[in-house]
């Protein structure tokens, strides 16, 4: 298992009319939480795509909100890799406020592309490589 941390304070722009949080934002703060796993892993999704040339669109998105963030909370993204990646990567995150009370949570799933090929591929060395002394 893999779980990487990454944080995001709301701010006005990312609230509605009743002062929470919007929320189609929490999707937004999913790939937040992606994009800097991978990049503690050593390599960006950037790397991924212009060097590698490795897309990785998304399958399925789930979302579960149980309380809202507010303006100026201060929250914490935890993403977690409960499996090695296959064919598919499936990420698990939940949302905290500054009092770790557990705001949301979901997951996304992905799959690898070759954008050379525009096929389906096994997730990449580059990126099993960096997981596997988390997985046994």
């Amino acid at each position: 298992m893999y779980i990487s941390k990454t944080t995001y304070r709301v701010p006005y722009a990312d609230t509605d009319q009743m002062a929470y949080m919007y929320y189609g934002h929490y999707p937004k703060l999913y790939e937040m939480g992606r994009a800097e796993m991978v990049r503690d892993l050593g390599i960006t999704y950037r790397e991924l795509e212009d060097v590698h040339k490795i897309s990785m669109p998304v399958l399925e998105l789930n979302c579960r909100y149980k309380t809202p963030a507010h303006y100026d909370d201060l929250l914490t993204i935890e993403s977690k890799l409960e499996e090695m990646p296959t064919k598919m990567i499936c990420f698990h995150h939940r949302v905290f406020n500054e009092a770790g009370d557990l705001l949301n949570k979901g997951f996304v799933k992905l799959f690898f592309i070759d954008q050379k090929t525009k096929k389906r591929i096994s997730a990449p060395p580059i990126l099993t490589d960096k997981l596997r002394p988390y997985f046994g």
